[in-house]
């Protein structure tokens, strides 16, 4: 598997090519906490700002957090500015602006928020389309908003995709919308609690740029 052997990629932003210094997501729950009346755990806050259960809806009900409130709270306690200046790239995220084929992104993550990380990190040229999730889109796994990038990519009914996400509403979402998933791990399995399967799995995106050079000698 090789990067020319996809005619579009599509890819997950947060836990995928970007993340945040810890501190900002500890602030962001301490501020959801005062919104809620209740604290949050660091291990509560790691499953829950990386999606490290899956869905996170249902793991609120279980820890008996309205959703609603919730997102309302966390929405309201997220500054774009902030956000930007404490994301980072991943190492190997640079794999992405090397691809020949369109690419597009189909994210959780809110256009309010979007936007200035991807002008912080100077990204945004990397992407022909940029969806952010919504209650009107969907939200991955359902395969909307898959669907909705690829028609801004202009893709035919017979191109070969792939969406490479860190977890498993990622390849949830490119299973139900007829595409290969790529699983790139950046939590210890032990820490998520559960292997998330794909059609491929890789530690790093390095991985399928050496692949690409053996294919191409």
């Amino acid at each position: 598997m090789v990067a020319h052997a996809y005619d579009f990629w599509l890819f997950d932003l947060d836990g995928t090519l970007v993340d945040v210094d810890p501190d900002y997501a500890d602030a962001v729950f301490d501020r959801v906490g005062d919104q809620l009346g209740r604290s949050f755990s660091e291990r509560e806050v790691e499953v829950l700002w990386h999606g490290l259960s899956g869905e996170r809806t249902p793991q609120l009900r279980e820890w008996g957090i309205d959703p609603e409130a919730f997102w309302a709270a966390l929405h309201e306690a997220e500054d774009p500015t902030e956000r930007a200046e404490a994301t980072f790239l991943h190492d190997d995220a640079d794999f992405v602006a090397d691809l020949d084929r369109p690419v597009g992104l189909v994210t959780h993550c809110q256009e309010y928020l979007v936007d200035p990380v991807l002008d912080q990190l100077d990204i945004r040229d990397w992407f022909d389309t940029v969806v952010s999730c919504t209650h009107d889109i969907g939200w991955k796994p359902d395969p909307a908003p898959v669907y909705l990038a690829m028609s801004d990519l202009n893709v035919g009914d017979d191109a070969t995709g792939v969406l490479a996400g860190d977890g498993p509403n990622d390849i949830g979402a490119a299973w139900n919308a007829g595409l290969d998933g790529i699983h790139v791990e950046r939590h210890d399995p032990q820490r998520r609690g559960r292997c998330v399967l794909g059609d491929y799995r890789v530690q790093s995106f390095d991985e399928l740029r050496r692949a690409a050079r053996v294919a191409s000698d």
